[in-house]
């Protein structure tokens, strides 16, 4: 009886411990299972998170949002005036853009309509805030501090200066004639603004808030791009069909030929290459950009686009340039490597600014 009893609970105990170690697994099995369902769901989230897209402002009515890795435009945001130029903020989540508003024929008053600054959701795609800027707003550029956005107006002679946290007008700066294109310093305190009524760029404390000095660069500057270290300047002479690049520190301006009637110019991240657009006029449109070693000072490419190449920026992983063709209502999408154009993108009507997500 008593070696019956011990082998029942020998048995007992057996099954206690199978039933445990299920339990056991069951539970582990449960674990992964979760961990995995999370895993998947981070990797979706940081894929959502990861995706870019660059945008196009089209002067007859409207900006195109263009996927970075399909190069499809995935939305087209209307609006009532001719877009100009357009500038993601340093944290990818705004676009700043410039508004000429559609003229009221009938109304006195309409040639004295102030332009406007939008901003965007890049997400959503919805308006966060219409802000009246001056008369013939061109461009428009985050300081890389996020505090604020400067909007050239280049009737008024001034740039305007709006706080991102009130989205108001802060401040109103004048410069030379006819302020056009530029960009901020990297450490955000200073703006290079090139004025197309003159031979000069007017350079801006943002600290003081006013012009500190103005340079002479040569005939109708369109744009301006700045070193990382904040030594080098370019600036796209129209007139000249050259580029400007200018020490700082010295004042020394070389000038290297480019094609007919550059517009914008972007610089590389690692400052090496600058890529200048060349748009010439709608009688007679340039086609190309030219990529220019800034430290030999000479063009090392000449890459066919479309008809009137106007804006350009480099992809955030530096594969790739994206140029507006204003005379084509296209995007050239051209591959650094082989510098040449790898494909063409149907937008809106005359496209002009362009930009990426960081």
């Amino acid at each position: 009886m008593r070696k019956t009893i011990i082998a029942l609970l020998t048995l007992l105990t057996m099954f206690m411990f199978v039933l445990g170690g299920c339990g056991a697994n069951s539970q582990k099995n449960n674990t992964t299972l979760g961990e995995n369902k999370q895993a998947a769901a981070t990797k979706k989230e940081q894929r959502k998170e990861t995706k870019k897209y660059y945008f196009i402002a089209n002067e007859g009515g409207s900006i195109s949002k263009i996927d970075v890795e399909t190069n499809q435009v995935v939305a087209t945001i209307k609006v009532d005036g001719a877009v100009h130029n357009v500038q993601v903020s340093p944290d990818g989540k705004i676009l700043g853009a410039t508004l000429v508003p559609e003229m009221q024929h009938g109304n006195d008053q309409s040639m004295d309509m102030k332009g406007m600054a939008l901003f965007y959701n890049t997400e959503t795609d919805e308006l966060i805030k219409k802000v009246e800027v001056g008369n013939h707003p061109a461009h428009i550029v985050f300081t890389e501090n996020g505090k604020y956005a400067l909007v050239t107006n280049n009737e008024d002679n001034n740039v305007s200066v709006i706080d991102m946290a009130s989205y108001s007008v802060i401040q109103t700066i004048p410069t030379g004639k006819g302020p056009h294109g530029f960009r901020i310093s990297k450490d955000s305190r200073y703006a290079y603004i090139a004025n197309m009524g003159e031979d000069s760029v007017s350079i801006l404390n943002l600290e003081t808030m006013k012009e500190e000095k103005k340079i002479k660069v040569g005939s109708t500057p369109v744009t301006t791009g700045i070193t990382s270290d904040g030594k080098t300047l370019a600036v796209t002479l129209n007139a000249e069909n050259a580029l400007a690049i200018v020490d700082l520190a010295s004042g020394k301006v070389e000038k290297v030929p480019v094609g007919r009637g550059p517009a914008q110019v972007y610089m590389d991240p690692d400052d090496t290459f600058a890529y200048v657009a060349n748009q010439g006029t709608k009688d007679a449109p340039s086609h190309s950009v030219s990529k220019i070693n800034i430290k030999t000072k000479q063009v090392v490419a000449t890459i066919e686009t479309g008809k009137g190449a106007h804006g350009v920026v480099t992809s955030p992983n530096q594969k790739y340039v994206f140029v507006t063709n204003m005379f084509d209502n296209t995007v050239s999408v051209i591959d650094k490597e082989q510098s040449k154009v790898i494909k063409t993108i149907q937008v809106g009507e005359i496209p002009n600014g362009i930009s990426v997500m960081p």
